[in-house]
């Protein structure tokens, strides 16, 4: 079935529906730059509401399996790649192994192929990251009624302000283990990042994003993890006020969006990126070891350098555009950066990181 993306600004991309067809969504279209990811891309509560353009032009080639899925669910609106690999080639047992578009059908994803990915992303990062449509012709109206009848829709639909109350857990969960109790603040977590707490034997009580501080010290935590997750982080005003409530009373880490809401906790401020960060090659530099590491990134938004108390001191830039990756307190047991040092999917490197939140507790 022929489709059709659609841009705020007017462009309009013809490709081939594939996935899961249904009606015509909207949302701002992002894009990434992994070579690999897809499938922890597409179940990734981060990308909650956003149509992801894969840059990389061939899709698709090692299929995907239910036990990578880093969430239960999908949260994305729309695919765009340039090819997708209709077989899979895997080296691993193929029993539950499927393709992508089988994949994007049981996961409820609709996708679009036969799009040109680099100009579509070049247009991104010229103008930013937009609103677009992603539309399947279904009553094959010809191109200038598609446009007339999608355009209304488009303009009027508002992006969703309430993202990380969609992703985040309802009610509360152990992962059991024999070490120190640590409450992760979920924002949106990914399954690759429990994992990790779980490998250093910590107990992880995972709490909805709402909860209060005083029932968070009620589970007589040794630290709290604060996670990653989508959206404006300036969006979550109660988990800001309850990190504050928290920040002389527990060690505190947090990725990513836990990384943004620590940093408005401390006094900071936030602003949104022209176009985010997304892939899992971003050069970053560790400036207390003067290491560089290439890290795995999702994020629109980043913190303001001029906005930070004195007391807290950057501890890691992004090597492309000097923006903060990472953030630490001169006094308090509190660390943040901005990337995903789990490394689902990328570079493992980072991982001391956890290392030293449990050093930390």
């Amino acid at each position: 079935m022929t489709g059709y993306l659609m841009l705020a600004n007017g462009a309009l991309f013809k490709g081939e529906m594939f996935g899961y067809i249904e009606d015509p969504k909207v949302a701002e279209v992002v894009f990434n730059t992994g070579m690999v990811g897809y499938q922890e891309v597409m179940t990734d509560p981060s990308y909650y509401g956003q149509i992801v353009v894969m840059t990389y032009p061939l899709i698709g080639n090692y299929g995907a399996q239910v036990e990578d899925n880093e969430a239960q669910f999908s949260y994305i609106k729309g695919l765009v790649v340039k090819e997708a690999c209709s077989h899979h080639f895997t080296g691993e047992s193929t029993s539950n192994r499927k393709t992508l578009e089988e994949y994007m059908h049981d996961m409820k994803v609709m996708g679009i192929k036969g799009i040109d990915t680099r100009y579509l992303t070049r247009m991104l990062r010229e103008k930013g990251t937009m609103k677009g449509i992603l539309i399947p012709n279904k009553e094959n109206l010809e191109k200038e009624d598609l446009l007339e009848k999608y355009q209304e829709l488009l303009n009027n639909t508002e992006l969703p302000q309430d993202a990380v109350e969609q992703v985040t857990t309802k009610q509360k969960y152990v992962l059991l283990g024999k070490g120190k109790k640590v409450v992760v603040l979920d924002l949106g977590v990914k399954k690759s990042i429990l994992t990790r707490l779980q490998s250093l034997g910590l107990e992880v009580v995972v709490v909805p994003s709402y909860t209060k501080a005083d029932d968070i010290l009620a589970l007589n935590p040794a630290g709290l993890f604060l996670s990653n997750g989508p959206g404006d982080p300036k969006d979550v005003e109660g988990t800001i006020t309850t990190v504050k409530q928290l920040l002389r009373k527990l060690p505190i880490f947090g990725i990513c969006l836990g990384h943004q809401i620590l940093a408005l906790a401390l006094g900071g401020d936030t602003y949104k990126l022209k176009f985010g960060h997304r892939g899992v090659n971003h050069p970053v530099k560790d400036l207390f070891q003067n290491k560089v590491y290439i890290t795995s990134q999702n994020h629109s938004y980043a913190v303001r350098q001029d906005s930070l108390p004195q007391e807290v001191k950057i501890t890691h830039v992004n090597l492309n555009d000097d923006t903060i990756e990472g953030l630490a307190h001169e006094e308090l047991p509190v660390m943040s950066v901005q990337y995903h040092p789990e490394a689902a999917p990328g570079p493992e490197e980072s991982a001391y990181l956890f290392q030293r939140f449990l050093e930390m507790l």
